[in-house]
């Protein structure tokens, strides 16, 4: 295997390793949803690294795998319930694609628990900070998610181990 394809782990200052879970969170719901929790001193692991999006429906499938490409163990991607949208609309958007992005990453060969999509509102900031506590559960329960080595096992990427076309 080539040099560049070793997992970066994470660890903290006492050596245990912690998953990185990156969140896409619409602004007006479920940013204010985990503001909520955080403003209500709420007990919940500190591992999310929260992108704030003006909709969950401008949540493109490449960010995603962006995401864990760049070293992510889990993506959370959170939006407003259904009919609370605060662009009409968005979150029908994002009720179509994150089946297909979950299938897209399942076809990639990253463990279903690691991408989650929930609809947190404002005033659900419990519901946050249970949500942070299970997904981080389930991540740590996986291990590091070694992108390079996964992408190196199915031939995608750098092409080390490919012979040219015809031979």
């Amino acid at each position: 295997m080539p040099e560049h394809a070793t997992s970066q782990v994470s660890r903290t200052e006492t050596g245990v390793w912690t998953p990185r879970i990156v969140g896409f969170l619409c602004y007006w719901c479920s940013y204010t949803g985990a503001d909520a929790a955080g403003t209500a001193r709420m007990k919940y692991p500190a591992n999310v690294d929260i992108i704030r999006v003006m909709c969950s429906g401008r949540v493109d499938p490449e960010l995603i795998t962006t995401a864990f490409s760049r070293g992510a163990d889990g993506v959370l991607v959170c939006g407003c319930h259904i009919g609370d949208c605060h662009y009409i609309n968005g979150n029908h958007k994002t009720m179509a694609r994150m089946p297909l992005i979950r299938k897209v990453i399942e076809g990639m060969g990253i463990e279903p628990d690691r991408f989650r999509h929930e609809w947190v509102s404002a005033a659900e900031g419990e519901k946050f900070k249970e949500v942070v506590t299970d997904m981080t559960a389930k991540v740590t329960a996986l291990g590091p998610l070694n992108w390079p080595q996964l992408m190196y096992d199915r031939g995608v990427g750098h092409g080390h181990d490919l012979k040219p076309w015809g031979e």
